[in-house]
């Protein structure tokens, strides 16, 4: 039924919706496939142009999403796919749609050659713009052509170049949709529909969305779903949007990388501040990022870093497009080592060897987690992931530890306050000295007495002179025989 599937040491569930049952999916079968210890691209059976731009990207080995989705998606199956993030989910779904629209490639110039065939759908901006360069990146052998179209730019600086024809469109729901009301982009020969990170589309509220794409779609489509974590809630979108679906488990559900250190610093919410400005002082971070709940905090805690000589700057919703893009080339070249950052706008960084991740608060939502440590520990690399746990957080510590079912080690760590500056003793002499020296204070701080002027005529009190008496009475007496103007017409002859 299934092409043969490539696999090292991993095994592959396939999971089938059965109709005679209430629950959305069942497992059907289990394969282990050990056919090769170490799989390569070249045994996926993809095309040599993909496999030339794989080589000079520098990829030679599948990783176990990799090897396990692939297959399965070149056979035209909808899946639904669960790997933790930094494992190669981009390549799991980007490599099947070019392999399966290099028939359809052309070098016409014509938009009617290039009609969108695959539509990738991803929750926030910078993911989108970090899977459209990496499709980009495989299909440089290719005729085919890739564009990423998102929100907080102007929607005219996109239309072009959607006009042109494109063959694989990378968007966020909210853009898409508003390209699809000025009939700007056409949906009616997509093949290929992927949702990336369809936790966080749940989570964002894209549903209402995401139902109006898939009303325009053609029904005979192929549907692959990616998501870093699974939830009942993931496992009922899929029994709704895809059809009969095969679900790839690379991993636990909800899992962390057992690469990545975890800590846990209790400290108070008034000392988390300081606390973070000593670690990253002593730990001496090329690169960390830093996850707050909120952009007020964000913003707040960036412009305190640099206040301290820390090199830092801040990502979150309030930010502009092209903030949010300087301040990530801004710490991928290094010149920015502290990046603080909100949930939604860190989804989809794609940091190489990031060493750490600090939760500055700890997310209400224990899958946030998960997502927030997956930036460090990427592509089997080492990575530590510290959170500060104040003790109103708790509570929220217990439910991410429920879900990753592992207990996290927990330290508190002295903190470096500057200590008040110390007096020297005070002899009996210096003593007898201050007391007296209120005596000579008051002595001081008399008010002196008014010296005299040596002039006597400026002692002299104001005496009016009898000149300005007499021009005084002389204005009175010409003040009296000047007319007055009556209030309702005419003049009034003094009397």
């Amino acid at each position: 039924m299934f092409p043969e599937l490539v696999e090292g040491e991993h095994k592959l569930r396939f999971y089938k919706h059965n109709e005679n049952s209430t629950q959305p999916m069942t497992e059907t079968a289990i394969f282990e496939t050990k056919n090769l210890e170490n799989p390569s691209f070249n045994s996926l059976g993809l095309a040599p142009e993909l496999l030339k731009a794989l080589t000079e990207s520098g990829y030679t080995t599948p990783t176990p999403i990799q090897a396990q989705a692939i297959p399965v998606a070149l056979a035209g199956i909808d899946l639904m796919a669960g790997a933790q993030t930094g494992t190669g989910k981009t390549a799991a779904f980007a490599l099947p749609i070019l392999q399966k629209l290099l028939p359809l490639a052309s070098s016409s110039t014509s938009p009617a050659k290039h009609p969108v065939r695959a539509l990738i759908l991803t929750p926030t901006r910078e993911l989108a713009i970090q899977v459209e360069e990496s499709v980009k990146a495989y299909a440089k052998h290719t005729q085919l052509r890739s564009l990423v179209v998102y929100g907080g730019v102007d929607i005219r600086t996109q239309t072009p170049h959607l006009k042109t024809g494109v063959e694989v469109l990378v968007a966020t729901p909210g853009r898409l949709l508003d390209h699809i009301e000025q009939k700007t982009v056409q949906l009616n020969q997509v093949q290929m529909l992927v949702l990336d990170e369809a936790d966080r589309m749940l989570d964002m509220g894209f549903m209402p969305d995401l139902k109006r794409i898939l009303a325009l779609l053609p029904k005979q489509r192929q549907n692959l779903m990616f998501s870093a974590t699974f939830s009942n809630e993931i496992k009922k979108l899929a029994d709704d949007f895809l059809t009969k679906p095969q679900l790839i488990e690379v991993a636990r559900s909800n899992a962390t990388n057992d690469n990545v250190t975890q800590k846990v610093y209790q400290v108070a919410q008034s000392d988390k501040e300081t606390l973070l400005i000593q670690l990253l002082k002593e730990a001496d971070a090329s690169q960390v990022i830093i996850f707050t709940k909120t952009k007020i905090t964000a913003s707040r805690l960036s412009r305190s870093l640099v206040k301290v000589g820390i090199a830092a700057d801040a990502i979150h919703g309030d930010k502009t497009q092209q903030e949010r893009i300087k301040a990530l080339d801004a710490f991928k070249a290094g010149t920015v080592s502290a990046l603080v950052a909100t949930d939604v706008a860190a989804r989809g960084l794609d940091i190489s060897e990031l060493p750490m991740v600090i939760n500055y608060e700890i997310p209400s939502a224990p899958e946030d987690y998960v997502h927030r440590i997956g930036r460090t520990g990427r592509a089997g690399a080492s990575g530590v992931a510290i959170s500060f746990v104040s003790e109103d957080e708790e509570k929220y510590i217990v439910e991410i530890e429920k879900l990753i079912k592992r207990q996290i080690p927990k330290e508190v760590i002295a903190l470096d306050k500057p200590s008040a500056p110390s007096r020297a003793p005070r002899s009996k002499s210096s003593h007898a000295s201050a007391q007296a020296k209120p005596q000579e204070d008051s002595v001081t701080r008399r008010t002196p007495a008014k010296r005299k002027s040596t002039d006597p005529w400026f002692d002299q009190p104001y005496e009016p002179s009898a000149q300005s008496n007499e021009a005084t009475v002389t204005r009175q007496s010409n003040a009296k025989k000047v007319p007055v103007a009556a209030l309702l017409g005419g003049l009034l002859s003094g009397k």
